[in-house]
C-alpha cells in the first residue's frame, strides 16, 4: 500500500490538491470528476488535445450557465491567471483616489482578476458627461460614484471586499483612509489634487507603493503612453505632456490605455514583478 501510495502524483483538480496515477490522461479526468464539463482549463490555458498529466499540474473544469458557488466561484476567476498568482492576490488591498476614467477602470480591471479588498474614495456623483470614459451606465447618473462603482462591483465579482469613502480626499484623512493599503492608485484630474496624494502618502507612509497617472487626454499614439519608475515606491504612467484642455478631451480609449497600465503595476507589485 505505502508503494501504491509513493507512485502518485500531486495535482490541483478546481483548486483541490488531489493525488492520481501518474500519466492519467486529462479527458480521463474529466470523465472521472466532471463528465459534463463544458471548458477544460489546464494551466491557465484552454485545452483542446488530450495529454498525461504531470506532477503540479492545475486543471479546471467548467460547466458553462451554471451559477457557482463562492468555492467555485474563486476556481473559475483564477482559472485563467498563470498559476500561483491569485494566491498572492487574494489577501492584497489596493486604495484607489477617484473614481473617474481613470480610477473607475482600474477598479474594475483589480476586481476582475480577484484583488482581495479595494479601497475606493471619491466625493462626486454620476453625470451624464461622465459616460464617455468612466464605467457606469445611464441608469446610475445622479449616484454616488463609490455607490454605483460598487454595484458595478458586485455584478462582476460580488466575493471583492469593498470599502466605499463617499468623501473628498485631503491632508487630513489620506492616512486614515489608505493605512491597510499595500498600493496607492492616484486616478485624480487636478494637479494639485496629485501633488497632496502623493505627497502625503510619501512622506506619512513610505512603506507604501503609488500607482500615479500624467499625461492621458486626447487620441495621440497609443505607444507613447509609457509606465515610468519615478523612485523606489512611485510609478508614473501617461505620456507625462498632454493635459486635459479646451480642443484635447479625455477620450475612453487613451484614458483606458493609462488606467490597464496603472492596474498592470498595481499587479507586478503585488507578486513582486516590480523589482
Amino acid at each position: 500500500m505505502e508503494e501504491k501510495r509513493s507512485k502518485q502524483i500531486r495535482v490541483k483538480i478546481n483548486e483541490k490538491e488531489t493525488s492520481i496515477p501518474p500519466n492519467t490522461a486529462l479527458f480521463h479526468l474529466k470523465n472521472q470528476f466532471k463528465p459534463d464539463a463544458d471548458v477544460i482549463i489546464y494551466n491557465g490555458f484552454p485545452a483542446t488535445s488530450d495529454r498525461p498529466l504531470k506532477e503540479g499540474d492545475e486543471i479546471v473544469f467548467i460547466l458553462k450557465g451554471k451559477i457557482p458557488s463562492l468555492e467555485e466561484f474563486e476556481c473559475l476567476m483564477m482559472a485563467r491567471h498563470t498559476p500561483g498568482i491569485h494566491e498572492k492576490i487574494k489577501g492584497s488591498v489596493v486604495g484607489i483616489a477617484g473614481l473617474g476614467g481613470l480610477g473607475s477602470t482600474v477598479a474594475i480591471a483589480l476586481a476582475r482578476i480577484g484583488v482581495g479588498t479595494l479601497i475606493l474614495v471619491d466625493f462626486d456623483v454620476v453625470e451624464p458627461s461622465n459616460l464617455n470614459r468612466q464605467q457606469y451606465s445611464v441608469s446610475q447618473i445622479g449616484m454616488p460614484k463609490v455607490e454605483a462603482l460598487l454595484e458595478n462591483i458586485s455584478r462582476i465579482n460580488p466575493y471583492v471586499r469593498v470599502q466605499p469613502f463617499n468623501e473628498k480626499l485631503d491632508q487630513s484623512n489620506v492616512e486614515r483612509i489608505f493605512r491597510d493599503a499595500a498600493v496607492v492608485v492616484e486616478a485624480f484630474d487636478r494637479a494639485d489634487d496629485k501633488a497632496m496624494l502623493i505627497n502625503v502618502v510619501s512622506e506619512k507612509m513610505p512603506e507604501k507603493y503609488i500607482v500615479a497617472a500624467s499625461g492621458v487626454a486626447g487620441y495621440g499614439d497609443s505607444n507613447e503612453i509609457q509606465t515610468l519608475r519615478f523612485s523606489s515606491r512611485i510609478f508614473i504612467v501617461g505620456d507625462q505632456k498632454t493635459a486635459a484642455q479646451p480642443g484635447v478631451g479625455l477620450m475612453a480609449p487613451r484614458v483606458g490605455i493609462v488606467a490597464h497600465h496603472q492596474a498592470n503595476t498595481v499587479l507586478r507589485i503585488l507578486i513582486g514583478e516590480d523589482k
